[in-house]
Formats: structure tokens, sequence, C-alpha cells
């Protein structure tokens, strides 16, 4: 599995991998599997090295599991990349990611004929105006290079937090009211949902946070009501597809439960 600057790997599992992959794939896959890419900064301080190259190995996580996704038949995946309350952060350290957003995003336009390849529609969600002009620009030019492909989906939450996003929605919908677009009666949950940033996306199925935390950050607080959670005691870029695998027997043991239930 060839490492750098990629979105789209090559596999690179070792055999006993992918048997262990066909043997969960005998299982129900989920088809949306959402990550709190968490760890990064105490991975980096671990190691004794910069947060800058901690953020940049938990990029290479991300394209890792991205492949292990795909081979496992997840067609959409959710990320945290950044949150609204990350802005709180030092100067440099924010900058750092920004700069780190703009490599990455550039990488994607220049993956032009690979993500056309596989159909991969890549979505970058959030609050969007928050973030520098030049790195809007490209996010858009992704979502409109991306926009017909329907194989996968790539979700990246960016300037993103799950209260932002509903209040989000609530405003664009007073604003209907206002002018008379929409009747007070006609607002209810389903309304509410078609306004909200992962408008086109389905609710995931899974939801796996890493670094042993046990909260949601405010991430998909309205999307995950019904998910599956996993919260796995490794950091982001110690992830290794063991997690994923795991996280997935685990999806499957809770939803066998669930079935039962219903009969």
């Amino acid at each position: 599995m060839g490492g750098g600057d990629t979105w789209i790997r090559k596999d690179g599992r070792s055999w006993l991998q992918k048997v262990a992959c066909d043997v969960v794939k005998m299982g129900r896959i989920p088809n949306h599997v959402a990550f709190i890419m968490d760890g990064n900064r105490r991975f980096a301080k671990r190691l004794h090295i910069d947060r800058a190259q901690g953020h940049l190995m938990g990029f290479d996580k991300l394209t890792e599991t991205l492949e292990w996704c795909s081979d496992l038949g997840i067609t959409e995946v959710t990320v945290y990349a950044f949150s609204i309350e990350n802005f709180k952060r030092s100067k440099e350290e924010v900058d750092c990611l920004m700069e780190l957003a703009r490599q990455k995003f550039g990488v994607l336009l220049s993956e032009r004929e690979k993500l056309h390849q596989h159909g991969v529609c890549v979505r970058i969600i959030g609050n969007l105006h928050m973030l520098p002009l030049d790195i809007q620009e490209i996010a858009n030019e992704i979502m409109e290079m991306t926009s017909e492909n329907n194989r996968a989906f790539l979700n990246v939450c960016m300037a993103y937090t799950a209260r932002e996003e509903i209040a989000h929605s609530v405003k664009e919908l007073a604003t209907l009211a206002v002018n008379g677009d929409i009747r007070l009666d006609e607002i209810d949950e389903k309304a509410l949902s078609s306004h909200l940033y992962t408008r086109m996306s389905s609710d995931p199925d899974l939801l796996i946070r890493t670094s042993g935390e046990i909260r949601l950050s405010d991430f998909l607080l309205w999307q995950a009501s019904h998910s599956i959670l996993s919260f796995v005691e490794v950091l982001w870029p110690d992830f290794s597809l063991w997690h994923l695998l795991a996280c997935i027997l685990y999806y499957q043991h809770q939803i066998s439960y669930r079935t039962a239930d219903e009969i």
C-alpha cells in the first residue's frame, strides 16, 4: 500500500488480512461509516515530534482507511476533519491545519481521473465561509468536479459542528417561513433534515471514534441518533485494519440484537 501524496491507494493487505476481510464480509457491512479521527496531537507528543507531523500522519492514516473501507464494500465515509472549536487552538496550529487542507485538497484536484475511475463523489461539509477564501474555492471546485460520481461518497467535515449545522437549518426554515414559502405546520423533522449540510447523505450506520474518548464532540448529533457507536482505545495514526474489522464485527453483533428484537 503506497504512501505519499494520494487519496486513492493500491491494495497492500497481507494474505491474512484479505482472508479476515472476506470472513467479515460474510456478515452485514455498514453502508456508511463515520470517523472521529482523534489522537493526532497525543500521537505526536508520544513520539516527540511536532504537531504538524502528527496531523500529516493522521492524513496518511485516513487515506489508508479509505482504501480498507472501499475493499470492504463501505460506500460512504464521513470524517471529522476540522471542528469549528478547533479555531480556538493556537494560530500556529490552525495555520498548519489550513495549509495541510490546501495541500491535500490540491492533491484531490490532481487525482481527477482516479476519482472518476472509482466513481468517488467528494463533499466538503460545514460552514465553509469560516475557511480561508482559497480553501473555499478549492473545496467548491472539488465538489463540482466529482458531483456526477455516484459509486462511493466521501464527506469531509470542515469548519463543522452539529449544533451549528442544526442552527443553520433552523435559520433557513425560519427565513422560508417569514417569506411565506413554507407553512409553520410543514416544519418537522423531515424539513429540518432537508436543510442540513448532510442532506445529500444517508445517516451513518456505524460511528467510530479513536483515542479512547467516549463522546461525540458535537459531531453528527442529529444523524447519529440511531447509529452504532464504537469507541476505540487507540490514537488515530495507530488505527489499523484489525481495529476497523473489530468495529464492524461489533456493528454486526449489535445489528443482530436489533433484528432479533424486531422479530
